[in-house]
């Protein structure tokens, strides 16, 4: 492991941000004057919010105190901003003199006046909507980042765009991965010493992960830093080269699935950089395909991959890495936030970075050298292993944990991991670290009979095998087993002080104040605030929508804002079962996306526009052998699954296939699946991956489950 150190310029910029005034606030500043400098002092402009974490150091604290326990429930609404697309919303805004700066879902970027909610301008880069398929958990994406008068901004299709702050206007364009692949972006660019870093998504399918910085003026290249080897284990031209000479190709067999998919690794969200230390931080994803022994029977650690890598930002030189899982078979990626902080610990203060990734456990490492100070289970059902080696930093497994063992295996966390995208908060008031987790069971199962599909999911994971029973008590119970959490960790007690239990698994990112207060949104529509210190609720209201976003707040003219991004967007189901009409079963609206935006004494309205399941009537009867059906169902779970979610219960952003008009004959589910009949809305064909036969047996499978649901939905009791 090779050590960092601090260099001569992250000291000075650190001395020409302070300047001796660390507890006095700066002047305002122009989009246009937004540099490091600036971002590095941004605790001296507390009003504003300049990158995606507010500060480097990716806190999501805001230091504005107006808003308080004794106040909140005060808080109105100050204004919305609709955004155009009823898809997910993941975005944090940045807020710097007085405009405020999203995306939406398909990468579009806005420019709102972040007092009046006026829409400034809108920017449409134009994906090709057929590219959505590529997009394992929708095209969503999670905001922008700002430099010296530019909005930069990743698409789904991997471009990367430098616009005009004031106009919209396109400045320079990047195409930044091969677009022939499955690559996408979803993540929010990072801006570090003059360069746009930017990572990609895409491992389910099958590519190459990586991160690349731009110059931020030009758009050239001057770095990239690849996360698995070459396949041929030979150099890249590529500032990676070093570390994989070194270290890295030693840690991959010769041969194996991986020589085809490119092994994964992508570096699709976390990310957080040290101005004194000049160290640039990255969270590095899973393996393609997740299964370790179709990937590599050397069953070898296959570094990058669920790592936490330390490089140069200048030149992308190797500093550091940690991998959290040695051998990744489970979609456990290290790409959740990344934070750092400087703790005390004992009598020392350490300076730290703190992670809690998709595998239950929260890590504190020196974050100089990488060193592991503590791993700890932040959710107590983790059952894939029972605790970390704290000497040599590796997992302590269960046993038949790798399913590829045991055939099949009920896993917690599953591949949507403990804690996901949802970004979490640091509080230095309370020393406590706000961490959005979930409980979401899987059966894990091995694929034996696996074949590379180019373009397709590509996990080796049999989904069909692994499913829980189709029936109506089955999935309830399954339902019922799944929760969310807001847990408070102290990383210095190395455990929760305190925690917030949700009936419904996939809460939403946080904000942490001076005043006290943490700001969540939840599965239910509702957007909370709780005692930062005890958890205590405070206040909340209905968002209309799940507000699963990171929450940001920003001041004008002396008034402090709370914003949040609403709109839902994967396969899982809201809330309500089959036919259900309560108000908590909202689904897919043409209005659904939004910014919304809180003060003291706001009197703005929301709108929402609830739309409602569909009536369970299947559209034809059952047909077909109880062979074809099984044949379908393995042929839905392993291809149709991710995005018309569990057992074809979708979550309403896609069409419900159960409902649909499109199975109702053989021609017209053709045209959709094959024919590409809806390719410009996100479902391209599927002629190179299913056969006219295997398309007739999906479609058994979904009329069987309709015709399923709407038996059990005409058996269940009328709602109160």
């Amino acid at each position: 492991m090779k050590f960092g150190v601090a260099l001569a310029a992250g000291a000075a910029l650190l001395a020409i941000a302070s300047c001796g005034e660390a507890n006095k606030a700066l002047a305002p500043i122009t989009a246009a004057e937004v540099n490091g400098a600036v971002i590095i002092a941004a605790d001296q402009r507390p009003g504003i919010w300049l990158s995606h974490g507010r500060t480097y150091s990716e806190q999501r604290y805001s230091p504005l105190k107006q808003v308080t326990a004794d106040n909140v429930t005060s808080l109105g609404v100050a204004w919305t901003g609709d955004l155009d697309t009823n898809r997910g919303m993941e975005a944090t805004p940045i807020v710097v003199d007085g405009v405020m700066y999203l995306t939406s879902a398909w990468s579009v970027a806005y420019a709102y006046n972040a007092k009046t909610g006026e829409r400034l301008w809108k920017f449409d880069p134009e994906v090709d909507r057929a590219r959505g398929v590529s997009a394992c958990c929708d095209v969503v994406n999670r905001g922008v980042a700002i430099w010296e008068g530019m909005i930069y901004v990743g698409t789904i299709d991997g471009r990367l765009i430098a616009l005009d702050a004031k106009t919209g206007e396109k400045k320079w364009e990047q195409v930044t991965v091969d677009q022939s692949k499955p690559y996408t972006i979803t993540g929010a660019p990072r801006v570090v010493k003059g360069k746009v870093i930017i990572g990609n998504g895409g491992a389910e399918l099958g590519v190459r992960g990586y991160i690349s910085a731009y110059d931020a003026k030009s758009g050239e290249m001057t770095w990239r830093f690849y996360m698995t080897p070459n396949p041929n284990k030979q150099p890249d031209n590529a500032a990676s080269d070093k570390f994989f000479a070194d270290i890295g190709n030693a840690s991959w067999g010769d041969n194996g699935e991986w020589t085809e998919t490119g092994g994964g690794g992508t570096s699709w969200d976390g990310m957080a950089y040290d101005p004194d230390l000049d160290i640039f931080y990255v969270g590095v994803g899973n393996g393609s395909p997740w299964n370790q022994r179709l990937r590599d029977p050397s069953a070898k650690d296959n570094l990058l991959l669920s790592s936490i890598l330390a490089i140069k930002p200048d030149t992308g030189e190797y500093v550091w890495h940690y991998q959290t899982t040695p051998g990744e078979t489970w979609d456990y990626t290290a790409t959740q936030p990344i934070m750092l902080a400087d703790l005390k610990i004992g009598e020392e203060t350490k300076k730290v970075l703190m992670q809690a990734p998709k595998n239950g456990f929260f890590y504190v490492l020196d974050r100089a050298t990488g060193k592991l100070i503590s791993a700890d289970k932040y959710q107590d059902n983790v059952n894939w292993a029972s605790g970390v080696d704290l000497t040599t930093g590796r997992p302590v497994e269960a046993v038949n944990a790798r399913y590829e063992e045991a055939q099949t295996q009920l896993q917690i966390p599953g591949p949507l991991g403990s804690h996901n995208w949802h970004p979490m908060a640091f509080s230095p008031d309370t020393g406590l670290v706000y961490i959005p987790a979930h409980t979401l069971p899987t059966v894990y199962a091995d694929m034996e009979n696996f074949r590379y599909r180019p373009g397709a999911w590509n996990t080796g994971t049999d989904f069909a095998a692994a499913a829980l029973p189709t029936e109506m008590s089955s999935r309830i119970a399954a339902a019922a087993a799944s929760k969310g959490q807001l847990v408070a960790w102290d990383p210095v007690a190395k455990k929760p002080k305190w925690v917030h239990d949700y009936p419904n698994a996939w809460n939403g990112g946080i904000l942490a104040t001076g005043g006290g207060l943490v700001f969540q949104g939840a599965l239910d529509g509702k957007f909370r605030a709780f005692d930062a210190a005890t958890g205590a609720p405070k206040w909340e209201t209905d968002t209309g929508y799940p507000a699963l976003s990171g929450p940001i707040s920003y001041e004008i003219d002396g008034e402090q804002y709370i914003a949040v991004t609403a709109g839902w967007g994967t396969a899982l189901p809201l809330a309500g079962g089959v036919g259900s009409r309560d108000g908590a079963a909202r689904l897919a609206s043409p209005a659904m996306g939004k910014v919304v935006v809180f003060k003291i004494g706001g009197k703005g309205e929301l709108v929402t526009d609830e739309s409602f399941p569909p009536d369970p009537t299947p559209v034809a009867d059952d047909f077909g052998s109880l062979a074809q059906i099984e044949h379908g169902r393995e042929l839905f779970f392993n291809n149709c699954m991710v995005c018309h979610g569990d057992s074809a219960q979708s979550g309403g952003i896609v069409t419900d296939l159960r409902w649909a008009p499109a199975p109702a004959t053989k021609e017209t589910f053709a045209e959709v699946v094959i024919g590409g009949k809806y390719a410009t809305a996100g479902m391209a064909s599927f002629a190179k991956v299913l056969t006219p036969d295997d398309v007739e047996s999906v479609r058994a499978y979904i009329i069987n489950r309709a015709n399923e649901d709407a038996k059990a939905a005409a058996a269940a009791p009328a709602p109160n």
